[in-house]
Order: structure tokens, then C-alpha cells, then sequence
């Protein structure tokens, strides 16, 4: 049997499916061998290994039905950590990394930090591992999320990095937790309204509660600012992301709601406005 090769099957497949994304076809079968992007690349025009064909067919067979990829191969790639991810839990997105890296900088030895609505875990384990490598010590870690699948996708993420001491909590927004020196989020921030122009692989395969938010996308920010007073302490910060057309009416309801609290938004290096620090003044 002769053995096509990656660009043979990848060619193939693209054609046959225009919908697809390249992107996702390279991560799909690049993944599927433990390839970096550059090994992938250079091994374009290899043949398959023949005892991986059958796989790479059911795998490119599931993303032909929509699955998103990082489900397909079992895991997404956040702040250079394998984050496990199932169906079900938001996958964790590239912005997310610039609001960790942000929220690293104020990170202090003996800190108590909340990640806010964890899902996968993403945020708390690259937060605990690059922690370490800044050699910033005695954080005590809390993880929250309203679903219960969400935690337990968590939890196995925190066993696969050795993380044993994280606590997770089932929570609605702040409600029934603790003070914080930290608090760290990527809420549900897209509008209602806004569910037709998305990606149908999103719509299919992701949680709804990770993702709208109501008339305007600001449900939880509205919640969340009744709430942050009483949930962090008085050298405390707190970092949101939200979605780029947000600034100006979250901006408003910050100074409205939270005026004794410092308020600083941060461009993504898109140069759009998707992250906002708050600390008490």
C-alpha cells in the first residue's frame, strides 16, 4: 500500500472541505504525531506513518463534522502548557495568555488568587507554573465555576501539572467566596445577538454559559462589580478580559459602580482594548 503524504492528505482534504480552515487541518495533524509547528512543516512531504493513517481518517473525519480541533486531539495549547479539554468546557484562547502574562506582574509571594469561571483551568495552571519560574512562592489557588463539568476538567488539569493544593469551588460569579489578593477572569462577554455571525464550531461545541452574556455581552460585569467590593482585599487586584467594543461601556459602569477602585484597560497586541485592571485606590 502506498502512503500518502501529509501535503497529499492535508491538499486532499482542504479541497473537499473549503469551510475548514488550513489552520486547523496543520494543528489536527500535527498534534496527532507530536509535531512542533516547524517539524510538522519540514515533514510535509514525508509519508504518513501507515500504523497512523487509520487515526489521522477518523480524525479529519470529525473535523469535517464540525468538531473543533483542540477536541479531536484531546487538548489545547495555553502559555506553551497542554491544557486537557473535552466537549462541553471553553477551550482557552491566545488573548487569555496576554491577561495572564498582565496579571503575573502583580503577582506577590503569599497572595490568595481566585480564577473566576476556570473551565478548563488554563488560566490557574499557567499562573502556578510561570509562578514558579518567577520564583514567587506561597500562592494559595482557588478555581471557581458555575458547572460541575468545568471542575472536574479543571481538576484533571491541576493533577496533570502536579498542582494538588488547588481549591476549586462551584460558584456563581463571587457569591459564597472568600476575599482575594487576586482576582482573575475571562467571563462570558459575547451578545446574544451576536450568536449567527459566529463560528458554527463554537456554537456546536462550546458551552453557551462560557460565552453570552446577555443583551449587550455585560451580564457578568454587572454582577461582578456588586459583588468585587466585598471579595478583595484592600491591596487587591482584579483582571477582566471582555470583548473589543466594550471599553467605553464598561468603562462607564467601572466609574459608576466602583469609584473607589483604580481602573486601567490594556490593548491586546492587536492593538484592540480586551483586558481591564482594577485595584483599590
Amino acid at each position: 500500500m502506498i502512503m500518502p503524504s501529509f501535503r497529499t492528505l492535508r491538499t486532499k482534504f482542504i479541497a473537499e472541505n473549503p469551510q475548514i480552515i488550513a489552520e486547523d487541518v496543520d494543528f489536527v495533524l500535527a498534534e496527532r504525531q507530536n509535531l512542533t509547528p516547524s517539524q510538522y512543516h519540514l515533514q510535509l512531504d514525508q509519508d504518513l506513518p501507515k500504523e497512523q493513517l487509520t487515526q489521522i481518517k477518523k480524525d479529519l473525519n470529525k473535523l469535517h463534522k464540525g468538531m473543533s480541533p483542540q477536541y479531536i486531539v484531546g487538548h489545547a495549547w495555553f502559555l506553551g502548557y497542554s491544557i486537557d479539554v473535552h466537549p462541553g468546557v471553553l477551550i482557552p484562547r491566545f488573548e487569555t495568555e496576554e491577561l495572564v502574562t498582565w496579571a503575573l506582574d502583580y503577582l506577590k509571594d503569599n497572595s490568595k488568587v481566585l480564577d473566576l469561571g476556570t473551565g478548563s483551568g488554563a488560566i490557574t495552571v499557567a499562573l502556578a507554573k510561570k509562578a514558579e519560574c518567577k520564583n514567587i512562592n506561597n500562592i494559595v489557588y482557588y478555581a471557581s465555576d458555575i458547572t460541575d463539568s468545568a471542575l472536574r476538567q479543571s481538576e484533571e488539569n491541576f493533577l496533570k501539572f502536579n498542582l494538588n493544593d488547588i481549591i476549586t469551588r462551584k460558584a456563581d460569579v463571587l457569591i459564597g467566596l472568600e476575599k482575594f489578593d487576586l482576582i482573575i477572569s475571562n467571563p462570558p462577554y459575547i451578545k446574544n445577538s451576536e450568536k449567527d455571525l459566529m463560528d458554527q464550531n463554537v456554537i456546536k461545541n462550546e458551552p453557551e454559559e462560557a460565552l453570552f452574556a446577555g443583551a449587550d455581552g455585560l451580564d457578568f460585569y454587572r454582577r461582578f462589580v456588586k459583588q468585587v467590593p466585598k471579595h478583595l482585599n484592600k491591596d487587591g487586584h482584579f483582571f477582566l478580559e471582555f470583548g473589543f467594543s466594550q471599553k467605553d461601556l464598561l468603562a462607564e459602569l467601572f466609574a459608576k459602580e466602583l469609584p473607589e477602585f483604580t481602573i486601567e484597560f490594556k490593548n491586546d497586541l492587536a492593538g484592540k482594548p480586551r483586558m481591564v485592571h482594577g485595584r483599590w485606590k
